[in-house]
């Protein structure tokens, strides 16, 4: 069961204000969804054995390490489209 001070510490956890008015709504709230939760938790599932021989192998796909492409074949390209440059470096305006 909740308890005043369990919303409180809940509230300075979530950062949250909680006025004293709304402490009982509050309350109220969480033992609702902690009775759901406790519900839900309680539900047992079964899966036919069907269902389990069906599952998928888990594996990585992995590629090999390596250049996808020789270095700076699409340099000369960005860079004559690019308005402002400097050499082959793309100059734009400052973030920070």
């Amino acid at each position: 069961m909740a308890t005043t001070e369990k919303v409180r510490k809940l509230a300075a956890l979530a950062r949250i204000r909680v006025e004293d008015a709304e402490l009982e709504k509050f309350i109220r709230e969480f033992d609702a969804i902690l009775a759901y939760v406790e519900t839900v938790s309680t539900v047992k599932m079964s899966s036919p054995e069907s269902v389990e021989e069906e599952k998928p192998l888990l594996r990585n796909v992995m590629r090999a390490d390596g250049e996808p492409h020789t270095t700076g074949v699409y340099t000369e390209k960005i860079v004559e489209q690019f308005p402002a440059k400097d050499g082959n470096a793309l100059s734009v305006k400052q973030i920070l």
